[in-house]
């Protein structure tokens, strides 16, 4: 694997070439492709810069003391207002950093959905490709087997779980304001919730899915970075 890193209109441009892939799973299905060639997929861009209209970090701060004082998060206790505000404040720089964890794990989503959309036109282009996602034909890929390969492929994602990050994207259009969220969805349910919308996602059709090899694509991933 080659990294390789650029400037470019004063953003960081992190090219991950994806050349490798790990061992088959003996419990899967790989669909079988005509040929012996390796096929280049379109790139996938990660775009990890805050958008133009997101919340300052201030403010993020300041909406999550909002939740911990609205949602009566800190239990009555006879200590210093200094030793209580010093809590209130921890607590809120949780919920922020849980916060600001959902923002990138939907980035991250939305950018393999849009990679996932590209895959499937150079799939329609190619003769050898286009009969592998047809829901038609058996055995054929669903859209959740590209997700499982870019875990094939060993793609760095910084501690982003890719089924989280596809689950929420699918949940949320746009990455909600903090303040639309119960620190209990920012602590415990946030995994749930994606989880459930993934699999609902990857199991729409009844047939068992089966997988892409991953020895057969190539692909590279793009992180964008302020």
């Amino acid at each position: 694997m080659d990294l390789c890193v650029l400037q470019l209109k004063q953003k960081s441009l992190f090219c991950v070439d994806i050349n490798r892939q790990g061992p088959r799973m003996s419990d899967r299905t790989y669909i079988e492709i005509p040929g012996n060639r390796t096929h280049e997929l379109p790139p996938l861009l990660i775009h990890g810069e805050p958008a133009a209209n997101a919340t300052p970090i201030s403010e993020v701060m300041d909406l999550a003391a909002g939740i911990v004082e609205g949602e009566d998060m800190i239990p009555f206790s006879p200590v210093g207002e200094d030793v209580a505000a010093r809590h209130r404040y921890d607590l809120a720089l949780q919920l922020a950093d849980k916060y600001f964890e959902l923002v990138a794990h939907w980035q991250w989503g939305d950018s393999i959905l849009e990679w996932i959309r590209q895959c499937e036109i150079t799939f329609s282009a190619e003769e050898t490709l286009r009969k592998l996602l047809h829901p038609d034909l058996w055995p054929h890929a669903g859209r959740s087997s590209f997700v499982t390969l870019l875990a094939d492929k060993a793609v760095p994602t910084h501690g982003v779980g890719l089924e989280k990050a596809v689950g929420l994207r699918l949940t949320f259009r746009q990455p909600p304001p903090i303040d639309c969220f119960s620190n209990q969805f920012l602590i415990y349910l946030d995994s749930t919730v994606a989880g459930s919308a993934y699999q609902t996602w990857s199991h729409l059709t009844a047939e068992e899915p089966v997988w892409l090899p991953p020895e057969r694509f190539h692909f590279q991933v793009h992180e964008l970075k302020n």
